[in-house]
């Protein structure tokens, strides 16, 4: 079993999701975060006061999902994620030794 983890800009979920359906694909967490790496801060000005901003908000989706679907997922999320700045996000592929169902 695998887990993805990807990390795409927010205007680009509906995308995403709608490529993992169609690859056969269900079921995903999604988060919205904020982080920086190669895009530029800037600043902004909030009540007459400039403040720079270094965190952009970005949504982080989370996957579980059998081996043999790994290639297809990532695919899906790629294709889906794209965008015309130097990075439309990033794809973490890990392991997972072991997954249990809570029930109540």
């Amino acid at each position: 079993m695998k887990k993805i983890e990807a990390i795409i800009k927010p205007f680009k979920l509906d995308e995403v999701k709608d490529a993992l359906e169609q690859a056969g694909i269900e079921g995903m967490t999604v988060s919205e975060v904020r982080g920086f790496g190669r895009q530029e801060s800037h600043t902004e000005v909030f009540r007459g006061t400039e403040h720079r901003v270094d965190y952009l908000p970005e949504i982080k989706i989370e996957l579980m999902i059998e081996n043999e679907s790994l290639d297809a997922a990532v695919a899906a999320i790629t294709r889906g994620s794209k965008t015309s700045a130097k990075s439309g996000g990033k794809v973490f592929v890990s392991t997972i030794e072991d997954a249990l169902h809570v029930h109540a």
